[in-house]
């Protein structure tokens, strides 16, 4: 009877794994990736005393710095409808029956700038041979982008800082409900000062030299369309129109300082809180008109090309005097004290750092061994450094931007539990082919799970749930950073630890 045979003297000796030293380790373009980016996030945060105290670069929101929050509704519907007539001869006419601006913003959907009971709505299209078919309080998307435009202007030209303005749209519909107003270091009152505040908005004419002479202040202007482009010049401009009174008294200053008779040395100036935000000649046509009549339906031009249309846009805002294009009522208000932004803040940090202290606690009484227990806990540090790094200059940290923080060192610490326990299978160092072999299978793991968490987290992410928002970006952007920078580059750190 045959013996056995013994076994592949390979199997009883795998081959010896090569010792690498640091500087091969460091030299490795996976470990220089991570170390670079390292040093530009610790630049990018740039920790620093101030004044005595320890500061950041990092953005806070108004969780964590204090702060106030506004949630508003709009005082205006989108319906729905149907009807024989076309859809512009329907909204003009609904624009006079209800004295409400009335505008299509989709095939077969008004939008009216008035809030107006359904009951009454009803009424008012089976009036005009027309049957309401939907109804939903709230504006466009269209609407609520220029609304959200107009907010941030304002924030901006007020100099507050920190500050976050959302729309929040229901799922399954295109209508905006609310539009959140968030801003930090900011108090309610102040909030609601900023959110509502107008500027004062003046028309000039350059008379002679550098002076000008007022001719309107912004309360004869009664309505300010959207920008549009001249399909004749190919340039940007605002319509607006001015009252019967306002047309004539602009008739009569441009006449008396010489601007319809010499529009090039007497330009028309538009200014918001005595600063000058448009200046332009009348156009010829124009000035030809004003000789002989009043004209209240005025237009803007700002100019050809995307320059052009900015510029449209920010005129916009501007002719508005601050004014949203709907009213808004406050639905729901909150605030944060600073010193209660200051508790969360030092309570967030000592949770993060207790969850790192944990996690290698929990890390070490698996392993028993500080060599790999210490390249681990560093590497998930260094996670976290990144994610802080690039998080500051798109993101503000709230409480649930931290919570994001806290999920991603658990989900970071478990992806590199399951690559250390696969290439130290049995608790034996493998061979440096079936190292690599093994990595790439614990990658390709970790890589399935990373796509799971992105695909969980995404809703969070689109969804207008702004107060989850933070979190589900937080999480999204580790993931990302760990499957492409840190875990690679740890598979080579541990790769020369377990050689040793």
């Amino acid at each position: 009877m045959a013996k056995p045979k013994k076994k592949k003297e390979a199997e009883k000796k795998p081959e010896p794994v090569k010792r690498e030293g640091l500087r091969a380790v460091v030299k490795d373009w996976r470990v220089l990736i991570l170390i670079a980016l390292l040093v530009f996030s610790v630049a990018s945060i740039y920790p620093h005393f101030e004044n005595g105290k320890f500061t950041t670069a990092l953005q806070f929101g108004l969780d964590l710095q204090g702060g106030s929050w506004l949630q508003m509704t709009f005082s205006s519907e989108v319906v729905g409808f149907t009807s024989q007539r076309s859809a512009d001869d329907l909204a003009a006419a609904l624009n006079s029956r209800l004295d409400a601006e009335v505008s299509q913003v989709a095939p077969g959907q008004l939008e009216i700038r008035k809030l107006i009971p359904r009951a009454e709505l009803e009424q008012a299209f089976s009036a005009e041979n027309a049957t309401l078919t939907t109804y939903e309080q709230g504006v466009s998307r269209a609407t609520g982008d220029d609304i959200k435009r107009i907010l941030e202007e304002k924030i901006n030209t007020l100099g507050t800082k920190d500050a976050r303005v959302n729309l929040l749209t229901p799922v399954g519909t295109n209508v905006v409900r609310y539009v959140r107003v968030e801003l930090a270091g900011v108090d309610i009152n102040t909030a609601r000062n900023i959110v509502g505040k107008q500027g004062l908005f003046e028309i000039r004419i350059k008379t002679v030299g550098n002076e000008t002479e007022h001719v309107l202040f912004g309360n004869a202007i009664t309505s300010v369309g959207n920008p549009q482009q001249d399909p004749t010049r190919m340039t940007w401009g605002v319509p607006f129109t001015l009252s019967d009174q306002g047309a004539a008294e602009f008739r009569q200053a441009a006449n008396e300082y010489s601007a319809v008779t010499d529009p090039e040395n007497h330009p028309i100036s538009m200014l918001l809180d005595n600063v000058t935000v448009f200046s332009a000649p009348l156009d010829v046509t124009l000035a030809k008109e004003l000789l002989t009549q009043d004209v209240s339906r005025l237009q803007a031009s700002t100019g050809s090309g995307t320059a052009g249309m900015n510029e449209a846009q920010t005129l916009e805002i501007h002719l508005r005097a601050g004014a949203l294009p709907v009213n808004v009522q406050v639905a729901n208000f909150g605030q944060v004290s600073a010193p209660l932004g200051e508790y969360f803040k030092s309570m967030s940090f000592i949770a993060g750092i207790l969850a790192l202290l944990t996690v290698g606690l929990v890390i070490y009484l698996r392993y028993r061994e500080p060599s790999i227990v210490l390249p681990m806990v560093g590497t998930n540090f260094a996670e976290v450094i990144i994610l802080l790094g690039i998080a500051r200059f798109v993101q503000q940290l709230d409480l649930a931007s931290i919570a994001g923080l806290i999920a991603v060192v658990g989900t970071g610490i478990d992806q590199l539990v399951v690559i250390t326990d696969e290439v130290l299978h049995e608790g034996k160092v493998p061979s440096p082919a079936l190292y690599l072999k093994r990595l790439t299978r614990a990658l390709a793991i970790i890589l399935v799970a990373a796509g799971t968490v992105v695909v969980a987290m995404l809703p969070l992410a689109l969804m207008d749930l702004s107060t989850l928002k933070g979190f589900a970006f937080i999480t999204i952007l580790g993931v990302l950073i760990g499957v492409a920078i840190t875990r690679p580059a740890y598979g080579k750190i541990i790769m020369a630890v377990l050689s040793k």
